[in-house]
């Protein structure tokens, strides 16, 4: 069993086994975001960046200069992901790690930063990267879920109008001629419609 890592004086862990010193750890907030990397590669190996976009491309050259080369962080809400892409896009290796693993691994010590036991984690291999598709799948992905989203609107708001309008049970309404619509069914209280949707109005692609 592999030693537990031994506190500095200085507050940082140092690796028992390091198996990639050019790892950084990442502490994604909502408003600020805090990296750590090798004692050796910077006199000040933790810094705080805020998240705007300027300050993300501060923090990602940065991490080039002390020469990283991965990075890893957790999935914290929706707060990684801009980081994330502009790490990916610079050519950083990036491994998005489910904070629940993070927290099962033993040795940590409670005055050591979130960013900096990332880092030990990380640079001693004991990390497991999430599965992210290709940018060109997520970018697709996001356009079918908005397009979804789009269509679950509609029918929330057909079915709030035929609640309200009892005139609606029954109804048909079509598209224009020569479009080749899709029908969805729809169901209230007392009513059942079909409504058809012109594709146009939810192209796959925008």
């Amino acid at each position: 069993m592999p030693a537990r890592p031994k506190k500095s004086p200085s507050g940082e862990v140092s690796p028992a086994h390091t198996i990639d010193p050019n790892a950084a750890g990442v502490d994604i907030g909502a408003t600020e975001i805090y990296i750590a990397v090798s004692a050796d590669r910077d006199p000040h190996p933790v810094r705080r960046f805020a998240t705007f976009t300027e300050d993300l491309i501060a923090a990602a050259e940065w991490l080039q200069r002390c020469g990283i080369k991965t990075v890893a962080m957790e999935s914290t809400g929706v707060y990684w992901i801009p980081l994330f892409q502009i790490l990916e896009a610079r050519g950083l290796k990036v491994c998005l790690v489910n904070a629940r693993h993070v927290k099962n691994v033993p040795g940590r010590k409670s005055d050591v930063c979130d960013c900096q036991w990332l880092q030990h984690l990380h640079s001693a291999g004991l990390l497991r990267a999430s599965f992210r598709p290709e940018q060109q799948v997520c970018a697709v992905r996001s356009l079918v879920r908005y397009r979804d989203s789009l269509i679950g609107a509609a029918i929330n708001l057909i079915r709030s109008q035929a609640e309200e309008t009892p005139d609606m049970a029954g109804s048909n309404i079509s598209p224009d001629p020569g479009d080749e619509p899709f029908c969805i069914c729809a169901e209230t209280g007392n009513a059942n419609f079909i409504v058809t949707l012109n594709p146009r109005d939810f192209p796959l692609t925008s």
